[in-house]
């Protein structure tokens, strides 16, 4: 098969058993891979489902001018799939972007719009959202994606991953875990996966300092994961349990998946693997557990994977430093995640 652009090359990404990083007998670990999506996310989808259904409704044209919030990965998916179309997209960032994430932006032809200014809960998203409503105010027929409340964001995970996941896997799910941000990918799954079992246990995997689930706002250095205000999608009755992860042990998780798996994710995945981690003691045999590993590290080489970067979180200690090294041989064998070591 040969595509006829990047767009439709997004999709149709592999499933992997965890069993190097989670070896226990009567349970078996599933991520989906959307960091291979070809923007490197799986904001691949809402971003291709979005404005591919624009366009067929007439509500987006090859004149219009797109604009979105995001912390990175959704203004690369966005950014890819204007490209592809012929469109104008503008990205409305903040400082906490990746630097890797800001270069992709740029390569790609999107405008970027950084704001400095935090919002009242101590982030940036508050004040992301009032400067792209004053620029679609100051340019009429601008389209704002909106991914925190626009209900194509879920249906793209829904009809996305969602029916891959079903299709290739075969047997039910017993529980899904996923980070969460706009809760758009969590909702989409869970709304797919309930029709195939609806039995399944829905885990969200939020940012400690996050507001989504009602807990204080705090400051979080890690982009993609968690928000500083409730997202208009979610809908807590759909979740069964939630479980918040540091900055600190999402670094420890990303670390330990390369390490064992060979994988090489973005923070998000190190906190879903930090998560699993502390789930697993809870959980009957047998279990099969599904994941969504959601972008690469090559996005966080700056933040993750640079030890003089993990060395100024707040908590990063003695005990825990050597297992962040680069260096394998300084990992203590007794951390291995697969070994029951702390995470």
């Amino acid at each position: 098969m040969v595509h006829d652009s990047i767009v439709s090359c997004v999709g149709k990404t592999p499933l992997v058993h965890l069993r190097r990083l989670f070896p226990f007998q009567g349970l078996s670990v599933i991520a989906k891979l959307e960091l291979l999506n070809p923007g490197g996310s799986v904001k691949d989808r809402p971003a291709r489902f979005i404005v591919e259904q624009g366009l067929k409704a007439g509500t987006i044209d090859a004149r219009t001018p797109l604009v979105e919030s995001s912390s990175g990965n959704l203004g690369v998916a966005l950014a890819m799939v204007a490209r592809a179309y012929g469109l104008t997209f503008t990205c409305v960032v903040d400082p906490k972007i990746s630097p890797a994430n800001l270069r992709v932006l740029r390569a790609l032809g999107a405008r970027i719009d950084m704001v400095h200014e935090r919002d009242e809960q101590g982030g940036y998203l508050g004040t992301r959202i009032r400067r792209v409503q004053e620029l679609v105010k100051s340019a009429p027929g601008t389209v704002w994606i909106n991914q925190y409340a626009n209900e194509l964001n879920w249906r793209a995970h829904y009809e996305g991953e969602g029916e891959e996941i079903v299709r290739e896997l075969g047997a039910p799910v017993d529980v899904l875990i996923v980070a969460v941000s706009t809760t758009g990918t969590i909702l989409g799954l869970a709304r797919r996966l309930r029709e195939h079992n609806p039995r399944v246990r829905v885990v969200a995997v939020d940012a400690a300092g996050s507001v989504i689930f009602g807990g204080p706002p705090a400051r979080r250095e890690l982009p993609g994961m968690g928000a500083s205000r409730v997202p208009e999608l979610f809908t807590p009755a759909e979740i069964d349990e939630v479980i918040h992860v540091n900055d600190r042990d999402a670094v420890h998780g990303c670390r330990a998946l390369a390490a064992h798996e060979g994988i090489f994710a973005g923070g998000s995945s190190g906190a879903v693997v930090s998560a699993i981690r502390k789930l697993t003691p809870r959980l009957p045999r047998p279990s099969t557990v599904l994941t969504v590993l959601p972008d690469r590290g090559d996005r966080y080489l700056d933040m993750v994977y640079d030890d003089a970067w993990v060395d100024r979180l707040d908590g990063v200690d003695g005990e825990l430093r050597p297992l962040l090294s680069a260096r394998p041989a300084r990992r203590p064998a007794a951390l291995a995640m697969g070994q029951g070591g702390a995470l």
